[in-house]
């Protein structure tokens, strides 16, 4: 699980990032399944005019870019913030193996908060969610970025 909190840290600072950038405070990290450092983005909707922009959308796509397959079997996302269906729907088409996530988003979670996208036993795919890592810091990451803008 240690590789799991120093991807975690690098994922806060990129999630810092974006938040000087004026974007959401979330940042992602994409580990291969040996746990290397595949790919990293944070939120970039507001720097680039694109609501798609998510960090884990953003490291996804990087990932696969990396690896010349849009199939991430065995690696693993670890993003500040539970995602929400659209990336969530791409954790599954990329048949990533697992996500490990900071703080839950109980208004748009689509990983066991409000919906639980990626372990549907429906869909062709599913993600092992490991949830809570760093939960603090991330969540005050988020508090504070809000209550700056409120």
């Amino acid at each position: 699980m240690a590789v799991w909190n120093v991807a975690m840290d690098t994922a806060l600072e990129l999630a810092e990032h974006a938040a000087r950038d004026g974007d959401v405070p979330v940042g992602a990290v994409v580990l291969d399944p040996a746990g290397r450092v595949l790919a990293t983005a944070h939120n970039r909707c507001e720097v680039d005019n694109d609501p798609t922009a998510h960090a884990e959308m953003l490291a996804i796509r990087a990932a696969a870019a990396a690896v010349g397959s849009g199939r991430l079997e065995g690696c693993t996302l670890v993003v500040t913030l539970e995602p929400c269906t659209m990336c969530a729907g791409a954790i599954v088409l990329a048949r990533l193996e697992r996500v490990v996530l900071g703080a839950w988003d109980p208004k748009a979670g689509a990983c066991g908060s409000v919906r639980d996208v990626v372990r549907d036993s429906r869909l062709n795919h599913r993600a092992e969610v490991v949830g809570g890592v760093e939960e603090e810091r991330s969540a005050r990451l988020l508090r504070d970025f809000f209550a700056a803008r409120r």
